[in-house]
């Protein structure tokens, strides 16, 4: 029950934060390790920037 409970608070924290343009860099990193396990992932600044970029014009969007 604990642990449904901290998975239904991240999501939660999750959907708000994007509601409001926020990028998930924890959603990233759990992509990076998943999809892409030998490539370094950016670091928190970089992955602000990118997604910035990406938003507003400028950056090349996904990376699969």
């Amino acid at each position: 029950m604990h642990e449904q409970l901290k998975a239904f608070v991240r999501g939660l924290r999750q959907t708000a934060y994007l509601m409001v343009g926020v990028p998930d860099y924890d959603g990233y990193l759990d992509h990076m390790r998943r999809a892409h396990p030998d490539r370094k992932p950016m670091s928190r600044a970089e992955f602000f920037r990118e997604r910035q970029a990406a938003r507003y014009g400028g950056g090349n969007g996904r990376c699969c």
